[in-house]
């Protein structure tokens, strides 16, 4: 764990879950720039009225804020979990606010600080879901890094809160300072709902429900695609979508197992809505269960016989196998003996490793020059 000074005194910050092989820091330099712009501004009482903190990652602005009660408003139950461990080790007091994307925002808000998501449709989702909060003295400031701060970006800021401009880059991190309005702002756009296309299976031409910030929501990605067309057949009593997104790949498992029980699930609350959404677009039976949830830490061992999971392998703008290592030991415990993990995944990452050191065995199912589908069976005694 490592140790942030801020004007409101030093935090003891660490990701989630605390894992010693990921020494990746729970704040970076955007972060503490924000913080120390509000500090000068502010002065030694800090904000005051309603603070709302949007995109916190760990939990770093929300923690460092506690004492003036921000509310916390996050698409990541990862982030949502680490914010809460800070704030336990470093002694808040009163339980803060923690909403998710999909929660109602607060009525009224005078101070909006907006970590830049790196999904700018959630950014874009998300300022048309506060903007109603926000008055002419509410103090808007958002912060990145630069490279994750683009035209589009500050295009969104204008078109649905007001004038904006920014900040010198320090550290390779900018500020966006903006001053709300009463515009008249363009309709927001999500959900977006697309057809599927023919040719990849049982889920050919059935109906995808996307929220802001899914992965590749205006059409299936390619990696599922591939996916799609090499899906198991056969007897299965409990599936689970590890790492769901919008549930196509569930939404093809219920198809060619109607009997069968479905958990999605995913660390993303608008993947899980979009999840569900879709499911409904479907008309699908109500044996499916959806779940906001670190990979399956919570499920009891042995609840499954089969996995699907289309891995992310960045956190972020970091890449890391720390997330793919977590689902892949977690669908381990998951399973029944017998029962079996089937993933896709970009060649170049060499899951078949990871996977024949947890299960002992990987088989490829399928391939081409980008991706490949891979086959473990978890073995009694394993």
């Amino acid at each position: 764990m490592d140790q942030l000074e801020t004007a409101w005194g030093a935090r003891t910050l660490a990701r989630f879950p605390d894992d010693p092989r990921d020494r990746l820091r729970a704040w970076d330099a955007a972060d503490e720039y924000l913080l120390r712009e509000l500090a000068e501004s502010t002065g030694p009482a800090g904000p005051t009225g309603t603070v709302a903190v949007l995109g916190d990652r760990w939990g770093a602005l929300t923690t460092s804020l506690a004492a003036h009660d921000p509310v916390q408003i996050s698409d990541s139950f990862l982030a949502r979990s680490a914010t809460r461990a800070n704030l336990a080790r470093n002694g808040a007091g009163a339980p803060l606010r923690l909403l998710t994307t999909r929660d109602a925002p607060p009525e009224r808000v005078d101070t909006l600080l907006i970590r830049v998501p790196k999904s700018l449709a959630l950014l874009e989702d998300q300022l048309h879901r506060l903007a109603p909060a926000l008055h002419p003295g509410t103090r808007v400031l958002g912060t990145g890094m630069v490279k994750e701060i683009h035209t589009s970006t500050l295009r969104l800021f204008e078109q649905i809160i007001g004038p904006t401009r920014t900040s010198l880059a320090v550290k390779k991190a900018r500020l966006i300072h903006c001053t709300p309005e009463d515009l008249e702002r363009p309709p927001n756009p999500w959900p977006l709902t697309y057809d599927l296309p023919a040719g990849i299976g049982i889920a050919s031409g059935r109906t995808v429900v996307n929220h802001a910030g899914i992965f590749c929501a205006d059409r299936l990605d390619i990696g599922t695609r591939f996916f799609l067309q090499h899906l198991p057949r056969g007897g299965y009593a409990r599936i689970a979508d590890l790492g769901c997104g919008n549930g196509v790949v569930g939404l093809a498992a219920a198809l060619a197992h109607p009997g069968a029980e479905i958990l999605l699930v995913d660390e993303s609350f608008q993947a899980v809505a979009s999840a569900e959404a879709t499911f409904r677009a479907n008309d699908l039976p109500a044996k499916a269960g959806f779940q906001a949830a670190d990979a399956l830490t919570e499920v009891a061992p042995g609840s499954f016989d089969l996995i699907l999971s289309n891995p992310p392998f960045h956190s972020h703008q970091a890449t890391t196998d720390a997330t793919a290592w977590r689902m892949f030991t977690g669908a381990h415990k998951a399973l029944r003996p017998g029962g079996e993990l089937w993933i896709v995944g970009n060649r170049h990452l060499g899951y078949h490793v990871k996977l024949r050191r947890i299960f002992g065995d990987c088989a490829t199912v399928a391939g081409n020059p980008k991706f490949v589908v891979l086959r473990a069976v978890k073995h009694a005694g394993r």
